[in-house]
């Protein structure tokens, strides 16, 4: 590559953070020393800056080597916005869409952004000669579909950049593409240094022994919507709405549409402005929808599938989390849209209720990005060994037949071991097991005789439970079982009647 003669008057095109300064000196050393096909991972929390960082590195690129650039992203919009931060940096360039079929010589770009597939299409059809590209960058590295280009810009090097250097697809590790990772400044660091907003979270047990995994190891839309669109769910989120975000600029993240537009039903009929918005929303549409969030002061926007990447509102006080993921990636961008700060915004509120603090841990703890980047297969093993479920599943026909109750599952192996550490006695496990489906027949009943009906759709929870009971006992027989078992149900559809029966006005006086 030529050096520019006068790259020695270079000035940034824009101004920087002191850590954003230090962290492309650092990168543009590491790329000016490096060969061609050198692959750098660099990572930086959202809200950190990627874009006004690799948007600097592309022009101090241009200045000195005079060689071009191209810019990869996953979805239209990335690349819109991209295009339009490089303009604001003095970087003239073009978007390579499904529109251009050839490139004018007069137009001189130096400076490309493009989709994965459409640029793959016109590499194949000529209009894009990859040997002029001296460098390449990724946006959102941790998407494996991009792998498949890099090896076609011999000329190149190559930077990824991303929040979460860790593959959405664990059998493509990025430390089998990528060199080397750089660690940029911390969210925790970010927060102390006034750069982002400090967390308030709140989480809510929440049971999710009826979410379904798909290939992906993700939980399964169906079975999200059939947990969050319940009666009990919607509950929950109403109250803790009221409790810790009530009036403020909130936004909802769901698996499903189902639920979400559920949702945004709920918090309409509870007198509060709400929208939904979600990918198969039209264009339009969608910018109408985001003008009125910008501009309503308590706003609820529940959405799905559309703002945990290439969104930023900054007035945005809540976040509610109202799905689980297995994803750490999309735990972090899903929080992330609320963790802008503003001169009136100091802090912002967390509301978990699919317990992915519990299983990713709080979204401002210190991650040692160099383990994961390194070790992806033993911190894939850590998440899934944090996830709650517990190893025996209600089928969900039968978990819908209790759509009022949040609690449907009992540890009875947890429930006896804490009973003997309060010298408690064993028994003492089936009374809170008991307790626990008596309350659910109730609470989903209109009537003693509905929930005594009801209670036959526990048999086989109740076999499974008391089984697990008496290996906790240890040796005991199958006739103390089936005993036990008998009484089990008995005694629930006594103790269902004594629950329901009407208090009479004579005892009601005494």
């Amino acid at each position: 590559m030529e050096n520019a003669d006068n790259y020695s008057t270079y000035t940034p095109a824009t101004e920087l953070y002191d850590y954003q300064e230090a962290d492309i000196n650092k990168l543009f050393n590491i790329l000016e020393q490096a060969e061609h096909g050198y692959k750098l991972l660099y990572q930086l929390p959202t809200g950190g800056g990627k874009t006004v960082i690799f948007s600097e590195i592309v022009n101090r690129f241009i200045h000195k080597y005079h060689s071009k650039v191209m810019i990869l992203t996953h979805r239209q919009e990335l690349s819109v916005q991209t295009s339009a931060t490089l303009k604001g940096c003095g970087i003239k360039n073009k978007i390579i869409n499904s529109s251009v079929k050839r490139l004018s010589k007069k137009e001189q770009y130096r400076c490309y952004v493009a989709m994965v597939e459409t640029l793959n299409n016109r590499i194949n059809d000529g209009v894009i000669d990859t040997s002029e590209i001296g460098l390449v960058i990724i946006d959102e590295a941790h998407h494996n579909s991009f792998q498949k280009l890099l090896d076609k810009f011999e000329n190149a090097k190559i930077i990824g950049v991303t929040a979460t250097p860790f593959s959405s697809d664990i059998s493509l590790p990025m430390r089998d593409t990528y060199n080397e990772l750089i660690v940029g400044e911390s969210i925790e660091s970010l927060i102390e240094r006034g750069y982002l907003a400090e967390p308030a979270t709140w989480r809510y047990d929440v049971e999710l022994n009826t979410l379904q995994k798909n290939n992906f190891g993700d939980f399964t839309v169906s079975s999200s919507d059939e947990l969050y669109a319940s009666p009990a769910m919607l509950e929950l989120l109403l109250h803790s709405y009221e409790e810790h975000s009530k009036n403020k600029k909130t936004l909802i993240f769901n698996n499903g549409i189902f639920a979400s537009k559920a949702v945004c039903q709920m918090f309409n009929d509870a007198g509060y402005p709400a929208r939904h918005l979600d990918n198969e929303t039209p264009a339009e549409e969608r910018a109408e929808i985001l003008k009125w969030l910008k501009k309503t002061k308590n706003a609820i926007l529940t959405s799905v599938s559309i703002l945990t990447t290439g969104f930023d509102e900054p007035s945005v006080q809540t976040v509610i989390l109202y799905r689980a993921t297995t994803s750490l990636t999309l735990y972090h961008q899903m929080i992330g849209r609320g963790s802008r700060r503003l001169p009136s915004k100091k802090k912002f509120t967390i509301i978990d209720l699919g317990n992915n603090t519990d299983r990713f841990g709080a979204w401002n703890a210190s991650v040692d990005w160099q383990y994961v980047f390194e070790n992806p297969e033993a911190f894939c093993e850590s998440i899934h060994a944090q996830i709650t479920h517990d190893t025996h599943q209600m089928p969900s026909d039968m978990r819908s037949k209790f759509p009022n109750s949040l609690e449907i599952s009992f540890d009875i192996q947890k429930a006896y071991h804490d009973a003997l550490e309060n010298n408690q006695k064993a028994k003492t496990v089936i009374e809170g097991s008991l307790n626990q489906h008596v309350q659910m027949c109730v609470d989903n009943s209109a009537s003693i005789s509905d929930a005594i009906a009801l209670s036959a759709e526990l048999d086989k929870e109740i076999e499974w439970r008391v089984k697990q009971y008496g290996k906790c006992l240890g040796k005991v027989t199958k006739n103390y079982l089936e005993w036990l078992r008998d009484d089990y149900k008995a005694k629930l559809k006594e103790r269902i009647e004594e629950t329901m029966r009407p208090v009479s006005p004579l005892r009601a006086a005494v």
